[in-house]
């Protein structure tokens, strides 16, 4: 059954590009059109669209309010288009925190090496995103949060940060994260990789962690360049720990995550006390994600051997399986997100599916559970 699509912008060109690249594979369906936020949430409800592609600037209603109002009334998958500017970064933070599943440039060969790999991502995010139910992304209002992670004044320079969060999965139940004991094995960082669903999940997790959390942590999250700086400020003042944008020298510190910059690779360089992160630009054309899961992955076994545990979390493709292949060779431990809880079960089903997780896990058990085995709680 094809995937039903509503096309939502206020540009005529715009709506007939998209409609085309998608109406050109048989398992898309594209049902309707809307050219501003008001119209597209009495489309939603009219039309029960599987996916909806919605604009961030459209007059009348813009796409951040018509997500709210959509979520609201008829939950339906949304992957927003966005400009790759400052403001186009802050403002897709928000329609994710509204209830956005996802997120492509407008101009999304921005991302792509040529036009065929931009039409086959914008493809494939939609048919992946529709085939993702209702009932497991309809999510209730974040609880309440502590004063600890309310401050809007945080740690990123001084630079006033508005107190938003993503909206949050349903609670998973305490039975399975908070029974599990640890297993002992020591450890000197962690790493998590992530792509599609990838913001709202590390929230979820992140800011569950302690402010003494023991190890400093790599993010390997699949984003645009211009995208990083906003999303690792709005996690900053959201959390206990510190997390900030990777730059080239950075000492790796407990408490601290690191989030790889978008367009460019993470490593991990430097043996016992003195290791360091090397951020820089990739042109290979034999990696297509910038930044890379494997990349980071790898460095990360080269530079900590065992003593390493590596999340993979929801995410279109393999990335990360061969990188968690070299962790597994040398000894760390790997987990892996459930095909449950995640948007799209892509990267942590080929962990999986290659025998490399030791245990595969729901989203909201994550956190509990980095607690409890690195000893911090």
């Amino acid at each position: 059954m094809a995937v039903k699509v509503l096309v939502v912008d206020d540009s005529s060109f715009f709506r007939r590009r998209v409609s085309e690249i998608l109406e050109q594979d048989s398992n898309i369906q594209v049902v309707g059109f809307a050219v501003n936020g008001r119209e597209a949430v009495d489309k939603a409800k009219e039309l029960r669209p599987d996916v909806i592609t919605m604009d961030v600037e459209m007059p009348v209603l813009d796409g951040i309010s018509a997500v709210k109002e959509i979520m609201a009334a008829t939950p339906t998958p949304i992957l927003m288009f966005s400009s790759l500017t400052r403001d186009g970064a802050t403002a897709t933070l928000d329609a994710l925190d509204a209830g956005a599943l996802d997120f492509l440039p407008k101009k999304f060969e921005d991302i792509a090496r040529n036009n065929e790999d931009a039409i086959a991502l914008l493809q494939n995010k939609v048919k992946e995103i529709g085939r993702r139910r209702i009932s497991r992304f309809t999510r209730p209002a974040p609880p309440p949060r502590t004063a600890s992670t309310t401050s809007t004044s945080t740690r990123s320079g001084g630079i006033v940060q508005p107190d938003r969060s993503f909206s949050r999965p349903a609670p998973a139940p305490a039975s399975s994260a908070n029974n599990v004991r640890a297993s002992g094995k020591q450890y000197q960082v962690v790493a998590i990789g992530t792509s599609t669903g990838g913001p709202v999940a590390l929230q979820t997790i992140l800011t569950q962690l302690p402010a003494n959390f023991p190890h400093p942590i790599l993010l390997i999250q699949h984003m645009p360049a211009a995208f990083t700086p906003a999303f690792a400020a709005r996690l900053n003042g959201l959390c206990k720990i510190k997390v900030k944008e990777a730059q080239q020298g950075d000492r790796l510190m407990p408490g601290t995550a690191y989030l790889a910059p978008g367009g460019q690779q993470m490593l991990v360089e430097g043996r016992g006390s003195s290791r360091t992160l090397r951020v820089f630009e990739d042109d290979s054309p034999r990696i297509t994600y910038k930044p890379s899961v494997d990349v980071t992955f790898a460095s990360t076994a080269k530079a900590f051997g065992g003593d390493v545990l590596a999340v993979v979390l929801t995410g279109m493709g393999a990335d990360g399986r061969d990188g968690a292949r070299m962790l597994k060779q040398a000894g760390a431990t790997i987990w892996a997100q459930d095909e449950k809880t995640s948007v799209v079960y892509g990267m942590p089903q080929a962990v999986a599916n290659a025998g490399l997780a030791s245990e595969s896990l729901a989203l909201n058990e994550v956190a509990a559970r980095l607690t409890r085995e690195t000893g911090c709680g």
